[in-house]
């Protein structure tokens, strides 16, 4: 993918999870839980790889908390979603996976166990909040498990217009 096209593309699944943000979340013992940051992370991690997805995220949680409608928590759950799905769909390439797009849908493993307990342990102190993290897991589960199957559903529908082809060329 040229870097015209790839940067294009980061700035817009910023902006999509930046405007689809106040629209559909709900609240998480004490964070703010939205299926359209882990939509966002599966597309991008199949998409752009590791380390866009992490940066997309990282740019889609700075701005939420920056309008109010985001936390702390946002950080470690959405880069870890996002890492993981990259990670994850080039180890389907490298194995030559028929269907790595498939990678999509392993963003709840990052986002709730790596992402939660990093939320727990790590940014609740940080943000003077005490949170469980079994509670965390499950709350989170809600969030990033349909989230992930938008994500998903969205690969499948750029693979089968050709869109994905277009994407990653």
């Amino acid at each position: 993918m040229g870097n015209i096209k790839q940067i294009s593309l980061v700035a817009l699944l910023i902006a999509l999870g930046v405007v689809i943000a106040p629209f559909f979340w709900f609240p998480v013992l004490g964070s703010k839980a939205y299926p359209g940051q882990h939509m966002i992370n599966a597309v991008a991690g199949v998409l752009l790889g590791p380390i866009w997805a992490a940066v997309i995220a990282l740019f889609v949680g700075v701005i939420r908390m920056s309008m109010g409608i985001g936390t702390i928590f946002s950080i470690p759950g959405g880069l870890s979603g996002g890492v993981i799905v990259g990670l994850f769909h080039l180890f389907l390439k490298k194995i030559n996976h028929k269907h790595p797009e498939l990678a999509a849908l392993i963003e709840p493993m990052g986002t709730i166990f790596i992402g939660g307990t990093l939320a727990v342990y790590v940014f609740a102190p940080i943000a003077g909040r005490e949170m469980f993290l079994i509670p965390v897991w499950i709350g989170w589960s809600f969030s990033c498990i349909p989230g992930a199957i938008f994500g998903f559903i969205i690969l499948e529908i750029l693979i089968k217009t050709g869109v994905f082809t277009l994407l990653k060329e």
